[in-house]
């Protein structure tokens, strides 16, 4: 198999000062953003260098990370946000496999998914966000471990998964694990960092290493992924790297596992082997001892020349005593995904895996997707191939084996659902509404991967019987019934002809009072609706039974539920559960929503909570007097059995209810609300929820809000240099309060205004004041700036003057983000520097020029997270390059494109100064343009 060259080393995302790998990508990293009523529109919250929420401020509670000496520092009764962080839900420790639905998969090899579950470091909402657009990964059961990827020399090294991403894989049995992450040198890696991890205290011991448990332990995480790129190592430092391992196995709880990535060999240097071998199983076990409890191997394995050594593998684990499935050979999939070339053939040959699998991106498919339909296309196209049915994934073309078949193909799947009972929903943990028992609770986009159901084991296994064609099932976000999706079936139906899908793998055993039952809401009723079991002894053979009576299970009566019971089938234990769709009628548009699927024990009362106790309002604040948001905090309720879940509601005055989320937690941030007009506080309330999802009795808390706010006066123009007759559009910025507006344009045309945007012909030359006041009915704000010149010399037009310049920096990390690319003209290419702060960006005009404007493009006008957007900036004018003076300094930025007039100023050289470069703890600045606006 021929492979292009290419670096080897694994690489977050982040990591790199580069942004995305495709400018259509849309990670939701989703912070909550302060609305401020100043000239900028938007601006983030920010927090401090070790990654915690300011503790005077109910901010967003984001995700730790950290670099070495930074963990230190780091306790959890320090931090704000560690509470919001930990995990609710404990790993399902039953997890089934039974036969595999194809041929070729294997039953023994597992797999491992380094994922990037974020765009970035830094921002990860520790509980979702209001974003539906998001990473929602839901197809556990082709994993066994997942990695949380992250880390950039910038932000932090050390990334411990989000409290969503481990209650989502341990929901589904998938342990979830933390970042390491020493990047190359030239991604900004200092191996001081690697130093600095493996420092011992007087007794020997390693105080980092004490931390990473102690992390793991506080937010309930599963271990720690180890990868050492920092180039520069000696035999010392791989000697240390090991005692270190073995150190963390020492301490380490019962359940955690330390993972290795093959990068550093037992000499010190770096040197990616593609192979479990004598160079680098020190890092693997050693005398007897176990120091890793699994090795990702490097991607080169594939390519002829590494073949050997990889074949060598399996033996070489098995003569130190270890399975060869704790070996994960590595493909890549971040560049190409689904349209890649893979040696299959070597991994999965016809007597069986040798090792198991890794895999590094699989992110891959939200991260190149257009929208959340075409990610959740692509998604089951690399999960279970073209076919899009797993038990066909198995029809590998033999004359391309190297193309892509599907994880499917090739593995087995696995299931949680062992009972005593079941039910789902289908949510995928998003969605653009948000449904109570059918009736529409939250009408805003949303996103918490904590709340997400268990999704079906298999997508899509789908059979017809009587000559039509099949209804094609899909998960759907339209129509909800519990959370914000669905399972649709939508097609042709045909008299007579049935489409059956299969579901769920299952290990249910049947009590006598059990029942399965159904919610669905139908397009028509031509259809017969009936629930399929198989059961263990005759695991491929499935009864399938009709609900006779059908009730309502909505306000609406919109959605209907059916139930039937089991105690015929007492003893034998549920194997399989499938839908079936029968045509009663011919109907050539049919649809059905299947909005919950359940195996419940009817006499099992799950009691219905009492309410919470403590409830209470831990922070809160308030941008404006009209924006506000809070952090709550609560004790569970008594009893035998703890809720599953809670439900936040916002109620106004009036009683009118909208939910705010969902958590497994006790703790909750609240986002940022709009003030209704003459709203005086709004009460918070929390329900908590059993495990059949009903509401138990719910407790509540005021939010009192400040007093209504007189408004702020801004504004923006277009042009600020014109020639005479020129017309100017006023764009009002002022706070959102703001009723009326009060414009005076003296020496224009009109000369006043009350019009919120209006245009402003100058017939004549000079320079301007322009004054708007704005009003409401609590009082009103002035503002006057001299912004307006009119020259004959703006009639041939006003230019960039920086535009392909001379331009120095005070650093940049590569050829390809040098300076020049700031000025280049080209909003895909940026001027990057890493490292500590300020940066400096200097440009050379050629001669003195009269500069009217400046336009700073930040990363999000070249498709990076807003989160990346420069925070704090000075913009200074010299006419020697050696002698400055202030023209623009900003404090606040979080737009993506700022625009900052001066007065008409005569200087030959400009210089930026970057002195926070992002919203957050990431030092990286990223500059895709800088434009200097004036006269040539």
């Amino acid at each position: 198999m021929k492979t292009k060259k290419r670096k080897p080393a694994l690489h977050a995302n982040a990591a790199r000062c580069s942004g995305p790998t495709s400018a259509s990508s849309n990670f939701a990293m989703a912070p909550i953003w302060k609305k401020t009523l100043g000239a900028v529109a938007v601006s983030l919250l920010t927090f401090s260098a070790l990654g915690f929420g300011p503790s005077a401020e109910a901010a967003q509670p984001y995700s730790s990370y950290w670099h070495p000496n930074t963990l230190l520092e780091w306790s959890p009764s320090s931090d704000p946000d560690a509470p919001f962080n930990r995990g609710s839900i404990p790993l399902q420790s039953k997890r089934i496999q039974g036969e595999p639905v194809n041929p070729n998969a294997d039953k023994k090899a597992e797999v491992i998914a380094l994922s990037a579950m974020y765009p970035s470091t830094s921002g990860a909402p520790s509980q979702g966000s209001d974003v539906f657009h998001t990473y929602a990964f839901g197809f556990w059961q082709y994993i066994d471990k997942l990695v949380m990827w992250g880390g950039s020399a910038g932000e932090g090294i050390i990334v411990p998964p989000s409290a969503d991403v481990i209650d989502a894989g341990h929901k589904n049995g998938v342990p979830v694990y933390g970042t390491v992450f020493l990047p190359q040198t030239e991604h900004g890696g200092k191996i001081q960092w690697m130093r600095d991890m493996l420092k011992r205290d007087a007794a020997g011991n390693f105080p980092v290493a004490d931390k990473l448990i102690e992390s793991a332990r506080y937010y309930g995480f599963d271990g720690w992924f180890i990868n050492q790129e920092t180039q520069g190592g000696t035999a010392q430092d791989a000697a240390d790297m090991q005692d270190f391992l073995k150190y963390l196995q020492k301490i380490k709880d019962p359940g955690m596992e330390i993972l290795w990535y093959d990068s550093m060999i037992e000499s010190g240097p770096v040197r990616w082997q593609g192979a479990l071998n004598t160079q680098n199983d020190g890092f693997f076990q050693q005398n007897g001892q176990k120091v890793a409890d699994a090795m990702f191997l490097d991607f080169r394995w594939q390519s002829a020349s590494y073949l050997p050594g990889f074949r060598s593998s399996s033996a070489a684990a098995e003569a130190l005593g270890r399975s060869p499935y704790d070996l994960f050979a590595g493909i890549d999939v971040e560049a190409s995904g689904t349209q890649g070339r893979y040696n299959w053939p070597e991994l999965f040959p016809a007597g069986g895996a040798p090792v198991s699998l890794g895999l590094y991106r699989p992110d891959w498919a939200f991260k190149s997707s257009s929208g959340p339909e075409d990610y959740l296309e692509r998604d089951e196209r690399f999960w279970t191939g073209p076919a899009g049915d797993p038990s066909r994934a198995a029809a590998i073309d033999p004359a391309n084996p190297y193309a892509w078949r599907g994880i499917s193909a090739n593995i087995a799947d696995k299931s949680v659902v062992t009972g005593p009972e079941f039910i789902t929903h289908f949510g995928t943990g998003n969605g653009r509404v948000f449904a109570v028992n059918g009736e529409v609770v939250r009408e805003k986009e949303w996103s918490n991967r904590s709340i997400q159901d268990i999704l079906p084991t298999w997508r899509w296994m789908t059979r017809t019987q009587g000559g039509g064609s099949a209804l094609e099932p899909s998960l759907d976000f339209v129509r909800a019934y519990y959370g914000g999706s669905s399972l649709k079936l939508e097609g042709k139906l045909t008299k007579d002809t049935s489409t059956t899908v299969n579901l769920y793998r299952t290990q249910i055993p049947v009590e006598k009072t059990m029942e399965v039952s159904t919610v669905i809401h139908e397009s028509s009723k031509n259809a017969s609706v009936q629930i399929g079991l198989s059961f263990a002894d005759a695991p491929n053979e499935y009864v399938f039974l009709e609900p006779k009576n059908w009730q309502s299970a909505s306000p609406d009566k919109s959605w209907q539920r059916g139930s039937v019971k089991l105690n015929a089938y007492k003893g034998r234990t549920i194997a399989g559960l499938a839908l079936k769709i029968e045509g009663k009628a011919n109907d050539p548009a049919y649809e059905a929503h299947i909005g919950e699927l359940s195996v419940r024990t009817v006499s099992d009362n799950a009691h219905k909570p009492d309410a919470v106790t403590e409830l209470a309002v831990i922070d809160s604040d308030f941008q404006g007097g009209i924006y506000g948001d809070a952090r709550l905090k609560w004790t569970a309720p008594s009893g035998s059995e703890k809720p599953a879940f809670y439900q936040i509601y916002r109620e106004q005055t009036g009683g009118v209810r909208e939910l705010v989320g969902e958590t497994p937690n006790t703790v909750y941030y609240v986002p940022e609300m709009r003030r209704a007009d003459g709203e005086d506080k709004t009460a918070l309330v929390v329900v908590p929820v059993n495990r059949h999802y009903e509401a138990g009795k719910e407790s509540r808390v005021s939010l009192e809000w400040p007093a209504y706010p007189a408004p702020k006066a801004n504004f923006e123009a277009n042009h600020t240099l014109i020639a005479p007759g020129g017309t100017v559009q006023f764009t009002d910025r002022s706070s959102e309060v703001t009723t009326e507006w009060a414009w005076s344009f003296p020496g224009g045309e009109p000369s006043a205004s009350s019009e919120r945007n209006p245009q402003v012909v100058y017939p004549e030359a000079g320079e301007y004041e322009v004054t708007l006041i704005a009003k409401n009915r609590v009082g009103q704000d002035t503002l006057t700036r001299k912004m307006i010149t009119v020259t004959e010399e703006a009639a041939g037009g006003v230019s960039d003057l920086a535009r392909g310049m001379t331009v120095t920096a005070s650093g940049f990390t590569n050829s390809s983000e040098s300076p020049p690319m700031a000025v280049d003209g080209d909003d895909k290419t940026k001027w990057c520097a890493v490292g500590d702060g300020p940066h400096t960006l200097t440009v050379d005009l050629g001669s003195a020029h009269k500069i009217s404007e400046f336009v700073l493009k930040h990363a999000e006008v070249g498709g990076e997270p807003a989160a990346f957007n420069t925070r704090a900036f000075t913009l200074r004018i010299s006419d020697d390059g050696k002698n400055w003076t202030e023209a623009v300094k900003v404090t606040d930025n979080a737009a993506g494109l700022s625009k900052h007039a001066i007065p008409l100023t005569t200087a030959r050289y400009v210089q930026l100064v970057v002195d926070k470069p992002t919203q957050g703890g990431d030092t990286a600045a990223r500059i895709y343009g800088l434009e200097v606006m004036g006269l040539k």
